[in-house]
């Protein structure tokens, strides 16, 4: 609609993660036009990508078209495009399809990207995981490493090891290991006539002290004995120096891999740069105790993007904290449009921390409970508050159905049900461990 034919307040959203979903909600009341873009057109629930990296779910069990999560708005538009500049200024966003769109209020929230600290021609050889298209081609990655090893032992009785590498303990690489660990442990082990499946290798590389540096030591203990009866080497303290096709370097040592995952670390989404406001090293938004930039009282940033310090320490980029952001900033502009008096009096924003999980396997996981009541657990139970949780979070009934029909099957089975390879039928480093290998047996 034409600047001069608009009446109402139009609220901008980049980016439909957990903070701009959750606005577009809470503004889908309020006396606004809403307009949400985003470079895709389906909401990924990060938090279970692992498990489509792994073959245990399929991307259509926790993704969703973002026009059908928002399609009872009557207030708001979708439109699937690349944001390439903000002019705060004329309080306009320039669009990669050359369209130019004004706002009275906009929020920022696109996430974050991974970061190899300088290195980023590692990407190729050590994917991340922060996309569907992350997700199949690790699946990809791991599903060829099993299947050239059971070519590669038919042919000539030998195969390289099956060691996985994944840089970085944190929940990401924690959970991506103890995937890894259950199918080949469990799910693939009547597949395979020639191989050994639960012969393959998992190694955890972390520089820091401890996996899951963010949790209690004593949690921080459990997980580490957790993965290590599911198989999981774990080297802390260690620093990765070069990530090669077929081998990771940790200092002096060269250590083969048929297959690197990336987990060690994240970057804040180009787009804070383009707001002209100050940044951290990350790129993370410096955000004041409403979430606005300096000197831009109409900007909201929320989620990953934003660096908000609370008692002292930046609140973290996981769901809850972008999900409780989302909702303070549309509040905020409600008032800012009804009620501009009451605006003035509006408490700061204040991350409401309820605990964290991260699951470690089958029936493995750690879980910090903050609220309704404090605890700490690990094993069984957490697991199983792990999946509750999860399965609540997730948009839409058919997600939440499909994902509970899903971990029932692979549960009760012990079988996973989308293994499939698609794609490149490459695997970086694989004929150079075929060449070590056929050097070690002669």
């Amino acid at each position: 609609m034409p600047i001069a034919d608009r009446v109402r307040a139009r609220v901008i959203i980049i980016g439909a993660g957990f903070a701009g979903l959750r606005a577009a909600q809470r503004l889908s009341k309020l006396p606004v036009d809403v307009t949400v873009i985003d470079r895709k057109n389906h909401h990924t629930f990060q938090p279970l990508l692992y498990q489509v990296a792994l073959a245990v779910l399929s991307p259509g069990d926790i993704a969703q078209p973002i026009r059908t999560i928002l399609r009872r708005n009557r207030n708001t538009e979708v439109v699937m495009d690349e944001v390439l500049g903000i002019d705060t200024g004329a309080r306009q966003v320039s669009l990669a399809s050359g369209a130019v769109m004004a706002y009275d209020y906009l929020i920022v929230a696109t996430g974050s990207t991974h970061s190899y600290f300088g290195h980023d021609d590692w990407a190729k050889v050590a994917p991340g995981l922060k996309t569907i298209e992350d997700a199949t081609d690790i699946r990809r990655r791991v599903l060829l490493a099993f299947e050239f090893a059971e070519r590669q032992m038919l042919e000539t009785g030998s195969h390289p090891p099956l060691r996985f590498v994944i840089v970085g303990g944190g929940p990401t690489g924690v959970e991506l290991a103890g995937a890894i660990s259950d199918i080949s442990r469990l799910y693939m082990t009547r597949d395979f006539r020639h191989i050994d499946t639960k012969a393959a290798q998992i190694l955890i590389v972390e520089g820091s002290p401890h996996v899951l540096g963010m949790y209690p030591e004593e949690l921080q203990k459990k997980a580490a004995e957790q993965l290590n009866a599911l198989g999981v080497q774990i080297r802390c303290g260690a620093h990765v120096t070069d990530i090669q096709p077929g081998y990771v370097m940790v200092g002096d040592e060269r250590i083969e891999s048929v297959c690197t995952l990336w987990a060690a670390g994240v970057q804040a989404s180009s787009l804070g740069k383009m707001l002209g406001v100050e940044l951290d090293k990350k790129g993370c938004v410096l955000v004041d105790e409403h979430l606005n930039p300096k000197n831009r009282p109409e900007v909201f940033v929320c989620g990953d993007l934003a660096h908000f310090e609370q008692d002292g320490r930046q609140v973290p980029g996981v769901a809850q904290p972008a999900m409780q952001m989302g909702e303070y900033a549309a509040t905020r502009i409600g008032l800012r449009v009804s009620h501009p008096e009451k605006a003035a009096y509006q408490k700061p924003f204040r991350y409401f921390d309820k605990g964290d999980m991260a699951t470690i396997g089958r029936k493995a996981a750690v879980a910090r409970i903050v609220w309704p009541f404090h605890a700490d657990w690990s094993g069984f139970l957490a697991w199983i508050t792990w999946m509750v949780v999860h399965i609540f979070f997730l948009i839409g009934f058919r997600n939440r159905y499909a994902v509970f029909l899903s971990w029932a099957y692979t549960y009760i089975r012990e079988e996973d049900g989308v293994r499939l390879i698609v794609g490149s039928q490459n695997l970086p480093g694989w004929e150079r461990l075929v060449e070590a290998e056929d050097r070690r047996a002669s």
